[in-house]
């Protein structure tokens, strides 16, 4: 199957996985439709690109499914002229398809390549309000102020309030929390005053994030 022909029958799967699911918000389903899937994939997987499974992708790294980064997007509840701080880039798909409903992304991965070839595909979509680095997720980044919405998709083993200071008042993050049988839980952290209010919502198959930026890749 040609990556055209897959891209349209694969985001009309897609398309009908999530109105059965009630998740049928039109800037969503308009930013997912606009950013085609296959582009963030490589050619071997062109056929799974609209699977509901993990992609394999560089670094020994893999991509989410797109049904479960639109049940992320969703529960972000990202609105226009919004600011959103991207942990873990992946192949980008993420991030491109949030930049689309937000006025600026910020993006970081410790993989070098990762950042490059997200950062290609950002540039070959016009998508010119992302910015890509690579960067130690776990500490955030500096000189970027605050943001209005934050996204983990690497897991922590304790409560991240090291990005109470990031986030702006009444701003949300999706951070993924690993329990003790292995399985991470995303939990929806809403700043109240100089807090989290947590709420669990569901597991999600994200890895415990890795100290540091890698030093090759």
């Amino acid at each position: 199957m040609n990556a055209r022909l897959a891209e349209k029958e694969g985001f009309a799967g897609l398309f009908l996985r999530l109105r059965a699911e009630g998740l049928a918000e039109k800037a969503l389903l308009t930013a997912l439709e606009q950013t085609p899937r296959t582009l963030f994939l490589s050619a071997a997987y062109t056929d799974a690109a609209y699977q509901d499974r993990l992609v394999p992708i560089d670094c020994g790294a893999f991509a989410e499914s797109a049904d479960l980064v639109a049940r992320l997007i969703s529960v972000l509840s990202i609105e226009p002229g919004q600011r959103l701080l991207d942990l873990g880039t992946g192949s980008g798909f993420l991030a491109a398809v949030a930049a689309r409903m937000c006025e600026r992304v910020v993006t970081v991965d410790r993989y070098k390549t990762l950042v490059q070839l997200a950062q290609q595909r950002f540039a070959h979509l016009g998508l010119g309000n992302i910015v890509s680095r690579q960067a130690d997720g776990l500490q955030g980044v500096t000189g970027e102020g605050s943001f209005d919405r934050i996204i983990a998709t690497c897991a922590f083993e304790t409560m991240p309030r090291q990005f109470v200071d990031q986030l702006a008042t009444g701003g949300i993050m999706l951070a993924p929390m690993l329990q003790e049988n292995g399985t991470a839980v995303m939990m929806r952290l809403t700043k109240i005053g100089s807090r989290f209010e947590r709420e669990d919502l569901f597991d999600v198959p994200y890895r415990a994030f890795i100290p540091g930026v890698a030093a090759a890749s």
